[in-house]
C-alpha cells in the first residue's frame, strides 16, 4: 500500500496516477470534504487517462481508500507526501509519518522548491527521505525530478527508482538545493513574465505565444502557472527568495493581488486567464 499525504491537486493526481497502475492507494487529508472530491476526482481522471492512452486500460485497477487519520498509513510500503507548500506544516506532516512507519520504509517528499535535507530534518531517519518532483498533471506528465539530499540512503533512492518504474513514469535524479532544477528556473521565468504584464509590456496571452512560437514550448510561463496554481507559485517563490537571498524571486505584486483576489489559476476557474467549467 502506498500512502499519499495530502489530497489536493498533486495529492490527488499522484492517486489516480497509482490507482491506474494497479496500486493499493490511502490518501489522507484533515478534510473530509477535500477527501470526498478527491475520491469523484480520481474516477474522473482516471477515465480520461485511460482515453487517451496515458494509463492501462487493462488490467486491475488499485483500490483507493481515503481517511482523515495519519496513523492509518502504518503499514504503507511507501509513502508521498504532497501537502501545501509551507515548510513548517510539510514538516510536520513528515515527521508524524516518519514516526508511524517501518524503518527502511520510503518517504517521498513532493516539495516544489523546499531543500529536502531541511526537509528530512525533522524526520526520525533522514536516510529514507527522498524529493519526488511530480509535474502536474501527474498522471499524464511522465518525467519526474527526483531529489537525492545530502542523507539520503542508498537503499531509498533504490526504492524511489522502483516506485517510478512501477508507475510508468521516466525519472532524473539532481542534487538538493531551493528549487532544485525545475522549479529554481520555471518560478523565477513565471515570476518575470507576470511582471512584463504588470508593466504593460505585453498581455498573457502575447508573452506565452511568443514561448510557444519562438522557443517551442508546448504551454508559456502563465498558462503553465495557471494549470500550478498561482497561490502555489507565490509559496515556491517565497521559498526560494528566503533560502538563495536572491530578490528576484520576491513574488511580483501582480501575482500577489490575483492570490489575495481567489484567482489561482485553473483551480478556481480564473487566473492569469479565464477557465471555462472550473468551479
Amino acid at each position: 500500500m502506498i500512502a499519499v499525504l495530502g489530497a489536493g491537486v498533486m495529492g490527488t493526481g499522484i492517486a489516480t496516477l497509482a490507482v491506474g497502475h494497479g496500486l493499493a492507494v490511502t490518501l489522507v487529508d484533515i478534510d473530509a470534504d477535500k477527501l470526498a472530491a478527491a475520491k469523484d476526482a480520481v474516477r474522473h481522471q482516471l477515465r480520461g487517462a485511460k482515453l487517451m492512452g496515458r494509463m492501462p486500460r487493462s488490467g486491475p485497477t488499485g483500490e483507493l481508500t481515503c481517511t482523515t487519520s495519519l496513523a492509518d498509513v502504518a503499514g504503507a510500503t511507501s509513502v508521498i507526501e504532497a501537502v501545501t507548500e509551507l515548510p513548517e506544516l510539510k514538516a510536520k506532516v513528515l515527521a508524524e509519518v516518519s514516526a508511524l512507519v517501518e524503518p527502511g520504509t520510503l518517504i517521498l517528499t513532493n516539495t516544489s522548491a523546499i531543500p529536502v535535507d531541511e526537509l528530512a530534518s525533522s524526520t526520525v531517519r533522514p536516510e529514507d527521505v527522498a524529493g519526488a518532483h511530480f509535474m502536474n498533471p501527474p498522471y499524464l506528465i511522465r518525467m519526474v525530478e527526483v531529489i537525492r539530499g545530502p542523507r539520503t540512503g542508498d537503499a531509498a533512492m533504490d526504492a524511489a527508482r522502483s516506485l517510478l518504474d512501477s508507475l510508468d513514469h521516466d525519472h532524473v535524479t539532481v542534487g538538493d538545493g531551493p528549487g532544485f532544477v525545475i522549479n529554481r528556473i520555471l518560478q523565477r521565468t513565471i515570476n518575470e513574465a507576470a511582471r512584463i504584464v504588470e508593466e504593460g509590456l505585453a498581455s498573457p496571452a502575447e508573452v506565452d505565444a511568443l514561448f510557444e512560437g519562438c522557443l517551442g514550448h508546448r504551454t508559456g510561463p502563465l498558462a503553465t502557472a495557471d494549470l500550478i496554481g498561482l497561490d502555489n507559485v507565490a509559496d515556491s517563490l517565497r521559498v526560494l527568495r528566503d533560502r538563495t537571498g536572491d530578490a528576484g524571486y520576491a513574488p511580483c505584486e501582480l501575482l500577489l493581488a490575483k492570490v489575495r483576489d481567489g484567482d489561482f489559476g485553473r483551480k478556481t476557474g480564473r487566473g492569469f486567464y479565464e477557465h471555462g467549467g472550473q468551479s
